[in-house]
C-alpha cells in the first residue's frame, strides 16, 4: 500500500498549535491528541505545526546565518548543527526551558508515556543530490520518540525530498509518502520497525527540526 499525501492528515486529531506570545520572544507549543496512526509504526503527520511568525524566523535564520556542518555517514548525506550549540534568539525560540518542558509533556500525552529532561534539538538541511536512505533510528538504549518539523519555500514534487514509511527493512516496501509541506510535522515513536526515509533531493533546499525524546523507563 502506498499513498501520497499533498495535506498531512491522520486517522485521529492531532494537532500542534504554535505562537508567539506577545511580550516575550517564546515560542509556545501545545500538543493536543486523540490518537495514533499505528501502521506501519506508531506516527502521525500534522499540518499548520509552527505559527507563521516563528516558521519564517527560523527558516530566514536557516538560510543565512546557521552553523551548518556536513555530516556524512553510511546511508545519508547532510548539513546538521545542534540549536543547544548555538546563542542566537531564534535557538531560543525552542531551547528556552519552560518550551521544552511543554513539549515534553505534550508528547508525554500523546504516546501515554514518561520521558527524561533531556530533548535533543536538531536542524538538518538536504539539498540537491542529497537524500536520507531506510533505517528505523532505533538503538537499545537510544531515543524512544521523535518530533520532526519541516521548513522551506514551497518544495514542489520535482524537488523531491518526500518523507517515506515502510512496513518492512526492504527498500520495495514503501507504506506511504508524504509530500514536505512547510510548518508541518511528523510524530512516530522508535522502535525496531519504524523504517523511514527522505527520497532524493533534487531541487532547492529542505530544512527539519528533529526534536528527540527518550522515555525515563529507557
Amino acid at each position: 500500500m502506498t499513498r501520497l499525501s499533498s495535506t498531512p492528515t491522520t486517522a485521529h486529531t492531532i494537532g500542534i498549535i504554535a505562537d508567539m506570545i506577545a511580550t516575550t520572544p517564546t515560542l509556545s507549543m501545545t500538543i493536543e491528541a486523540a490518537g495514533l496512526c499505528a501502521v506501519p509504526f506508531a506516527h502521525a503527520v500534522i499540518p499548520d505545526c509552527l505559527g507563521e511568525v516563528p516558521a519564517e524566523q527560523l527558516l530566514r535564520w536557516f538560510e543565512t546565518s546557521a552553523p551548518w556542518r556536513l555530516i556524512e555517514t553510511d546511508f545519508y548525506e547532510q548539513y546538521e548543527f545542534s540549536l543547544y550549540d548555538c546563542s542566537a534568539d531564534e535557538a531560543r525560540l525552542l531551547t528556552d526551558v519552560p518550551v521544552v518542558a511543554r513539549l515534553r509533556a505534550a508528547m508525554g500525552e500523546v504516546f501515554s508515556t514518561q520521558f527524561r529532561p533531556e530533548v535533543s534539538i536538531v536542524a538538518h538541511k538536504l539539498l540537491p543530490g542529497q537524500h536520507i536512505g531506510i533505517h528505523n533510528d532505533y538503538l537499545d538504549d537510544g531515543e524512544t520518540h521523535r518530533l520532526t518539523v519541516q521548513l522551506n519555500r514551497g518544495l514542489e514534487d520535482e524537488d523531491g525530498g518526500f518523507f517515506m514509511t515502510f512496513s518492512s527493512s526492504d527498500p520495495r516496501d514503501v507504506y506511504e509518502v508524504h509530500r514536505p509541506v512547510h510548518r508541518s510535522a511528523v510524530v512516530f515513536a522508535i522502535t525496531p520497525n519504524s523504517y523511514h526515509a527522505v527520497s532524493r533531493m533534487h531541487g532547492n533546499a529542505r530544512f527539519t527540526i528533529v526534536l528527540s525524546f527518550r522515555e525515563l523507563s529507557r
